[in-house]
């Protein structure tokens, strides 16, 4: 049985939350990169909720998965676009939920394809616990315990509003 809160936070605000957590580090001209596609989200949600101007960063780890010769090609890839320089720049990667470690992986593996930047930090909405691999978030909303058999999964509605939703595999 799940012991998470009914019903499960607000996403909206815990994206304001995780917003006042970055501010006070402004000052090092950060470049949001979200993990889509939840992270992507969450990525926008930060760059307006923050004031920032340059655009979001967008990876798909699909290729840079260290599982991908077991699950294969995700039948909706996207594509990645960094539209600023990497080299030197202080990146705050995004994501939804942060788990075992293994996407963070990925994702600064191909960050670093791009250039060597200066700093990456790591900002989840939420973090599961369960890690793999030494990841942690630098910034985080909510810490949640879950059943291996639960999931959180980020909805964006159709009026661009973000929500969480439980799922049971």
């Amino acid at each position: 049985m799940s012991s998470l809160p009914n019903p499960l936070p607000d996403a909206e605000a815990q994206c304001r939350q995780l917003a006042d957590l970055i501010r006070p580090h402004l000052d090092r001209q950060p470049a949001l990169v979200g993990i889509y596609s939840g992270g992507a989200w969450i990525a926008e949600r930060l760059r307006d909720l923050l004031g920032l101007t340059d655009d979001i960063g967008l990876i798909d780890v699909s290729f840079y998965r260290d599982d991908f010769a077991a699950k294969g090609l995700h039948p909706q890839v996207k594509p990645t676009l960094i539209p600023f320089d990497v080299e030197g720049r202080h990146i705050i990667l995004v994501d939804d939920v942060l788990y075992t470690g293994r996407t963070t992986r990925a994702a600064i593996n191909e960050l670093f394809d791009y250039g060597r930047p200066a700093s990456v930090a790591l900002a989840v909405l939420a973090d599961r616990g369960g890690r793999e691999l030494p990841v942690g978030p630098t910034w985080c909303g909510w810490n949640v315990e879950l059943q291996e058999a639960e999931n959180l999964v980020l909805e964006k509605s159709d009026n661009g509003q973000l929500a969480w939703r439980l799922e049971h595999v």
